[in-house]
């Protein structure tokens, strides 16, 4: 719609029974994910060690060998151009990320695909680069921090959010609709700072909202 950010981030809210079997094992579940999602971003586990489980994996994808951050940098800087497959490349590469992290997170139950999107949806708006300001990649970063430090918050309290969760699971079957809609708008504010201080593909400053 017109306005949105460039950005978008929605779960589709699993209104039905969820299985409580892979619900409470889903730490071993998860595990071969966690491994290929390994072996695509290139990333190192341990950079992420300090941070809740949770957390790890959400960032797992923003590795130095995952995204690819300096190249279009770099292009943008010097001929105002964002290649194509890279662009793909990062888009698809965070959409998988997702899909892990939400299941990882209970917020799914299916089994994640590596190709398609089926209830985690993640756009982003391919960007004109000769419409981006050349310079401006370079201190994206910087001026992102705010966001940092106010997802780091955000994360601990989604890191709770879903060990309530898990146990509503166990209990009632159930993802409790206030509780799912936190996590996936902390997911939704994380992709937003990802698509402008990362992956660099549009100059409008995300939102301090968890609201689409």
């Amino acid at each position: 719609m017109d306005g949105a950010y460039p950005v978008q981030f929605s779960v589709d809210y699993p209104d039905r029974p969820l299985n409580r079997l892979t619900t409470a094992f889903r730490l071993i579940v998860a595990i071969p994910l966690l491994l290929l999602l390994g072996t695509v971003s290139g990333g190192s586990w341990q950079s992420s060690s300090w941070q809740s489980s949770s957390d790890s994996v959400r960032f797992a994808g923003a590795a130095a060998g995952g995204l690819l951050c300096l190249g279009p940098l770099l292009r943008l800087v010097f001929r105002q151009k964002y290649p194509r497959w890279w662009f793909d490349w990062n888009l698809e590469l965070l959409r998988f990320t997702n899909r892990v992290s939400v299941y990882f997170c209970l917020l799914d139950g299916g089994y994640p695909s590596t190709d398609e999107q089926r209830s985690v949806h993640l756009g982003v708006a391919y960007p004109d680069g000769q419409r981006l300001n050349r310079w401006l990649p370079l201190v994206k970063w910087l001026l992102a921090i705010p966001h940092y430090i106010v997802l780091f918050f955000l994360f601990v309290a989604a890191f709770v959010v879903v060990v309530v969760a898990w146990f509503a699971i166990l209990f009632t079957g159930r993802y409790p609709r206030g509780l799912f809609d936190f996590v996936v708008g902390v997911f939704r504010w994380d992709n937003r700072v990802l698509g402008y201080a990362l992956i660099l593909t549009t100059d409008k400053y995300p939102p301090f909202r968890l609201s689409p």
